[in-house]
């Protein structure tokens, strides 16, 4: 096989990733709620500033600072970091249901459209006013040092990510199947009103998936700070293709979001040998291709309302 396509391929894995995690917190959200949070792509921002924060005060720099100067924070930093990013990231989760989600949800129209976007202008404005906009290198916790494998190079951290990712995903698969907390959550997806005559704490669910979604989010943005920048804008980019790979795959179908997701990052990446220009033209083709064909994307079924 070509060496560019090999090196296009993990790239496109890697970047797919990242869209995965974000299209899994779109499905969790949608299936449980039947609602979304449009400002995603603020909270990935969110997530890479609130552990970059934690570093930057781990070894002494202020939070203004744009880099690290070359320190190298330890492995027990950078878990401390990720924890206190899906810490936070799962509190704004809880904040943005109670104060933006569940007051507009049962009443009619989409009132809840704009107050999770208006959510997400606050938090945007939030951060311009703590970090400024200027892009921070952030040092990766595996190094930057490029593996060469069967002729291609990879940076650690996107290896990283990788499998972060996958496991993260394979976990969440085997909660949402085969727990009861999973079992849960897919009872109140299928009727809220029988879960609850059922002894379910709908109301927990509900509260339970926005604060996975914003965790993986904020996982996505941590994963991604060391490859992109930390930036305050780079979630727009990546919630929209996200939230396009999760309409590929299928709003209500998870598998379907993280596989969507991957051919996203892969596609991607593919387009890019052939000219960066076209990039966005494709992927967005792709979703308009796809929704023409199959409006509920790939793996997605029809959703039937029962009365």
């Amino acid at each position: 096989m070509d060496i560019a396509i090999l090196q296009a391929l993990m790239s496109g894995l890697a970047v797919g990733s990242a869209y995965a995690l974000v299209a899994l917190g779109f499905s969790v959200t949608f299936t449980t709620t039947k609602t979304l949070n449009f400002s995603h792509g603020e909270f990935v921002s969110a997530g890479a500033f609130i552990g970059m924060s934690v570093l930057f005060l781990a070894v002494g720099k202020p939070l203004t600072s744009t880099s690290f100067g070359g320190v190298q924070p330890g492995a027990t930093v950078q878990l401390l970091a990720l924890l206190a990013a899906l810490v936070v990231m799962g509190v704004l989760g809880w904040l943005l249901f109670v104060l933006g989600v569940r007051p507009f949800a049962s009443r009619p129209g989409m009132a809840w459209v704009m107050s999770t976007l208006g959510f997400g202008v606050i938090l945007q404005s939030v951060g311009l006013a703590i970090w400024g906009p200027k892009p921070v290198v952030v040092p990766s916790p595996v190094g930057d040092d490029v593996i060469r494998m069967f002729g291609i190079g990879v940076r650690p951290q996107e290896l990283l990510m990788l499998a972060v990712s996958i496991v993260v995903m394979v976990v969440f698969d085997h909660i949402m199947r085969k727990t009861m907390v999973g079992k849960a959550m897919r009872a109140v997806a299928q009727n809220p009103s029988v879960a609850s005559l059922m002894g379910v704490n709908v109301n927990l669910m509900m509260i339970g998936a926005f604060v996975v979604s914003s965790g993986l989010a904020g996982l996505s943005g941590f994963m991604l700070a060391p490859i992109a920048q930390a930036s305050l804008f780079m979630g727009l980019a990546v919630g929209l293709k996200g939230f396009s790979a999760a309409m590929i795959g299928g709003l209500n179908n998870a598998r379907g979001c993280v596989i969507g997701g991957f051919l996203l990052g892969v596609l991607e990446s593919f387009v890019n040998l052939w000219s960066a220009q076209w990039r966005e033209v494709a992927i967005f083709a792709l979703v308009i291709l796809v929704l023409a064909i199959r409006p509920n994307g790939l793996f997605g079924s029809k959703m039937v309302e029962k009365v």
